[in-house]
């Protein structure tokens, strides 16, 4: 995911902005996210946030030949998504968060938190763990033996690197609540009307994205903010600075990108390619 990001902020990558057609009547949207980076394909997600019962997303991927456009494989993009997002967070803390970083706290209790904890332990080695969510918290603390606060200003008081994954359309991370230094992952609010971080923390923080031009267009936070510090792909190729002091918040604002898509999708197809048939 950090090598997909270097492509596409150097220009490496053919990546329109994802088109989304509401679904008014259901209260959902799909989503069209196609990507030519070396791998040629295209993401197709739903994004119902009030199913109960069924995840909210639902996804396939379509991989083609570049060289002729033959049809190669097509996915159920739905784990993969799940996978993606978690490991650029993860990229991003990694970068971004303060070495020493062993406090984590997530407000989400779904499938987005569930693997921001996988991922991210692969990055700091978090000796404190906490979540909070409006309904199923007890339950996700007890299945992944972490503790579970009672509301979400406890849980991310003192933490290091804070995972917001929830599918709020108005604020549940306020920045008065963060110590400096701390580091913050947001992938929810994907819509540029919903938000999940208050104008103070934006107005703390410093701010990095997958792609301008997307975060600009679809996320709510972003466009409260107005100014991007850098792509998380500048970054990564030490184009842009990251973290500057101990004391700076940083805030990585991700909307999700069809180059991590077609990336990971591809990597499936090579691998499956290595198999004994």
């Amino acid at each position: 995911m950090a090598k997909a990001l270097a492509d596409l902020s150097a220009g490496r990558v053919v990546q329109p902005v994802r088109t989304v057609v509401p679904v008014a009547p259901h209260q959902g949207f799909l989503g069209v996210m196609p990507a030519f980076a070396g791998a040629l394909g295209a993401k197709l997600v739903t994004f119902y946030p009030r199913n109960d019962g069924v995840p909210t997303h639902h996804a396939v991927i379509l991989l083609f030949r570049p060289e002729t456009g033959e049809p190669l494989m097509m996915l159920d993009g739905r784990l993969i998504t799940e996978m993606r997002t978690a490991a650029v967070s993860a990229a991003a803390t990694q970068l971004l968060a303060r070495p020493e970083a062993s406090v984590l706290a997530i407000l989400g209790s779904g499938v987005q938190a569930r693997s921001h904890l996988e991922a991210l332990r692969l990055v700091r080695p978090f000796r404190d763990v906490r979540v909070w969510s409006p309904r199923n918290a007890r339950a996700f603390a007890e299945r992944h033996g972490v503790k579970a606060p009672a509301s979400p200003e406890a849980t991310v008081k003192d933490a290091d690197v804070v995972v917001v994954a929830t599918t709020s359309r108005t604020p549940v991370l306020h920045g008065r609540w963060l110590s400096p230094g701390t580091h913050v992952n947001a992938v929810g609010a994907v819509r540029p009307e919903w938000r999940e971080l208050d104008d103070d923390l934006m107005a703390r923080a410093r701010l990095y994205v997958e792609s301008r031009e997307a975060a600009l267009q679809e996320s709510g936070d972003v466009i409260a903010a107005r100014e991007v510090a850098a792509e998380l792909g500048e970054v990564v190729a030490g184009i842009q600075p990251g973290r500057g002091t101990a004391e700076e918040i940083t805030l990585f604002k991700s909307v999700g990108v069809g180059v991590e898509d077609v990336v990971a999708a591809d990597l499936v197809y090579r691998e499956s390619q290595r198999l004994p048939r």
